[in-house]
């Protein structure tokens, strides 16, 4: 595989947002559970509470958030400032429950839908 093409599939399996497919390949985890340790590893200083992201700190992670195995691989092998957390800090348990924490978050209102926004 030449670099062009490692480079477009990263991208596109880093841009693609979660489905049934993708969701199926995560291993099960609890969002409650996932939520604490969200908070306890500072996750939301970069990505927001509820995943929003942070502007240039993080990126948005919910909802839809990318494929449980692109998740590992920034969590494990981070790219750019993002700190690494290896399994001796953050279980793949653990993993799997922040994970399902960022897979359960909904997607907010829209603008269009709040009425102190609309003309």
């Amino acid at each position: 595989m030449n670099k062009l093409t490692g480079i477009t599939l990263l991208a596109a399996l880093l841009l693609t947002p979660l489905t049934g497919a993708s969701a199926a390949g995560a291993p099960a985890g609890s969002a409650e559970r996932g939520k604490q340790l969200y908070m306890q590893h500072v996750c939301y200083s970069c990505h927001g509470t509820v995943g929003q992201g942070g502007g240039k700190a993080g990126p948005k992670l919910a909802p839809d958030p990318f494929p449980y195995d692109a998740f590992e691989s920034q969590l494990r092998e981070p790219r750019n400032v993002m700190p690494r957390y290896p399994k001796k800090f953050v279980s793949d348990q653990a993993l799997a429950d922040i994970y399902a924490y960022v897979a359960s978050i909904p997607a907010g209102t829209k603008a269009d839908d709040l009425p102190l926004l609309r003309r």
